[in-house]
């Protein structure tokens, strides 16, 4: 658990107590309110923070990553060509822990080939201006916990308030807090969107914006927050009934993306897709080209409506029982910035996680990719459709067998497959889910909160061109190739000819992973990756437990109980500390982010203006 920014010795800014007191001092009872922001004529014209302001955005839009905003492009291009409100878009960091889809930039070199494609995507919509902070993205997790810590949280947020008082919203729009089955950095672009939003009005918030930047409060009026549970209804109709979410009890307003656009002559729903598609390397140029014409085929973007003439809009708080720690965290913020509301209903109804025995055998299986005679004799894992494409048996099924030998776990996958993915060199096998491939995902101790305590590969069958197997690590303790950061791990595969699928056999050390094995709490998680094209995209996932995130939450993997097993004495019980990648591209070495700055007046990354009189 990170500590509060409060309690960090010799901090400056507010405390946690500060915004709880900012926010709850705007709880006065549910607005409802259109879906479409109006900004005041007297707002549009003020000499600072108006429209002849440069620096000045009707509506702020805060994300995680690049592509963040896709789904809501058709809203701000509707709000711009029918209400002249002009949007701008916080993208916390360039998706630097991203896949690539379209050549062998990783890093900060990705992050910038990212920053292109999301400018001239928003560009569809009328949108002029990035605001990229520069933090580092990792590897994808579930734990706001852990992305806060790596952004570096408290200096996040004095650059989010920042630009809130240079940018002067009338309407901020982000994420979803709240954190099952979702992305760690969406929650906390929505954490931090939310307490900028109360804090940029606060004088007592960060004091030194005023006192040396010279810049005054702001007090945004509306904040909404993305909210994916209505994506079902469809029809012009949809969004003109008064819904409410039936988790918070908050109200939602929906903007409906068939209405058509007088600049470009299609439906705006068209625009966004033609927009989603520049999103190259993230495979999304796959995406069919046309969406529907049918008018009662279009859905609508859905926002839950979080304040309101800047006060928060209250709900009913209903309890849960137990918590897990990560539900308990995010409860434990909505009580901290007075919206307790926010965590009804977060934790979901798990599903009872699969279990099986893994076997000790007498003799180490030859790694060959075939199953011998008694190498693997527990019982035979199905494999389950978890994500994407349903898919026939033929199409993409699998099984999975676990046996142990001494120290060693082997694992043996059997897929069936009718197609065969994109064959990466050896040099890109990386980002495994591109591709067919296979993922082992192991919990040593059977209690992580997140994957940072676990050990997990990804596992390639085939390489170009006419190459072997290859394994990396990635998303956990330790990432990387699997040479350098499991170097006792062996991989072998037998590749059908003609190709009707393959076998993927492993050996893992269970020394290699981040804690001892506890042999009665030992949890894994075995899934499958099906890509048909030649365009590192996939179709259809499976997983021995599938359910939400099943890559990512390790309380959804089942207990692989190591039989007969006690790990040697003097190993650690405690996971080793993670290793995790914070390379981040840089505004400074951006040329857009530059004249941007130039144009606007607002720094780059969000960083301080010069002390001094203005």
């Amino acid at each position: 658990m990170v500590a509060d920014a409060s309690e960090e010795a010799g901090t400056t800014g507010p405390s946690r107590r500060r915004v709880t007191a900012a926010m709850a001092s705007g709880l006065v009872g549910a607005v409802y309110a259109a879906g479409t922001p109006t900004a005041s004529a007297a707002e549009r014209s003020r000499g600072s923070g108006g429209r002849s302001d440069p620096a000045h955005h009707d509506v702020l839009f805060v994300s995680a990553h690049p592509d963040d905003e896709a789904g809501n492009l058709s809203t701000f291009g509707l709000w711009r060509e029918r209400r002249g409100l002009r949007t701008g878009v916080v993208t916390i960091t360039r998706g630097e822990g991203g896949g690539n889809a379209v050549g062998p930039e990783e890093g900060a070199p990705l992050g910038m080939l990212r920053e292109g494609e999301e400018r001239s995507a928003t560009a569809l919509a009328g949108i002029e201006n990035i605001f990229y902070l520069d933090k580092p993205d990792f590897w994808y997790t579930l734990s706001a916990p852990l992305t806060e810590r790596i952004w570096h949280e408290r200096d996040t947020l004095e650059r989010m308030v920042r630009l809130f008082r240079m940018a002067t919203p009338h309407t901020v729009v982000t994420m979803d807090p709240r954190p099952f089955n979702q992305h760690g950095g969406h929650q906390m672009s929505a954490r931090l969107a939310i307490e900028a939003y109360f804090l940029a009005g606060d004088e007592r918030a960060f004091p030194e914006q005023m006192t040396c930047e010279g810049l005054r409060p702001w007090h945004p009026r509306r904040l909404l927050s993305q909210n994916h549970g209505f994506s079902g209804l469809l029809g012009p109709e949809a969004p003109e009934e008064r819904r409410t979410d039936p988790d918070t009890g908050l109200p939602v307003v929906g903007v409906w993306s068939g209405h058509i656009s007088r600049e470009h002559g299609k439906s705006w729903a068209q625009v966004e897709r033609d927009a989603a598609r520049m999103y190259r390397s993230q495979g999304w140029s796959a995406m069919p080209p046309e969406v529907p014409t049918d008018p009662g085929k279009l859905g609508s973007d859905w926002f839950s409506v979080l304040a309101e003439k800047g006060r928060a809009v209250r709900a009913p708080v209903r309890g849960q029982g137990e918590l897990r720690p990560v539900y308990a965290e995010f409860r434990a913020w909505t009580r901290r910035v007075g919206l307790p509301w926010l965590a009804n209903n977060a934790q979901p109804e798990y599903p009872a996680p699969p279990s099986t025995t893994v076997p000790e055998v007498d003799a180490a299986p030859v790694l060959n990719g075939i199953e011998g005679d008694g190498e693997y004799p527990g019982p035979r894992l199905r494999l389950r459709h978890w994500e994407g494409d349903e898919a026939t048996d033929t199409d993409c099924s699998a099984t999975a067998k676990m046996s142990r030998h001494g120290d060693d776990l082997f694992v043996l996958v059997t897929v069936t497959d009718d197609r065969e993915g994109t064959r990466l060199d050896k040099e890109d096998a990386k980002r495994h889910w591109r591709t067919d491939s296979v993922e082992i995902a192991l919990d040593p101790r059977g209690d992580g909160d997140d994957t940072s305590v676990t050990f997990k590969t990804g596992i390639f069958p085939f390489t170009a061109p006419d190459g072997g197997p290859a394994a990396e690590r990635d998303a956990d303790n330790r990432q990387g190739p699997a040479e350098k950061t499991a170097p006792g791990m062996r991989v072998a595969a037998a590749v059908g000819e003609p190709y009707r699928g393959y076998t993927v056999e492993v050996k893992i050390p269970l020394g290699e992973l981040p804690a001892a094995a506890d042999p009665e709490r030992f949890a894994a998680n075995i899934l499958v990756y099906d890509s048909d094209t030649q365009d590192k995209t996939g179709q259809t996932r499976l997983a021995w437990s599938p359910f939400g995130s099943a890559q990512a939450d390790p309380y959804v993997w089942g207990t692989a109980r190591l039989e007969g097993y006690t790990p040697p004495p003097g190993r650690p019980t405690v996971p080793a500390d993670a290793e995790i990648p914070t390379e981040a591209a840089r505004s400074e070495d951006s040329p857009a982010s530059v004249a941007q700055a130039r144009r606007t007046g607002i720094p780059v990354a969000g960083g301080p203006r010069p002390c001094g009189p203005r």
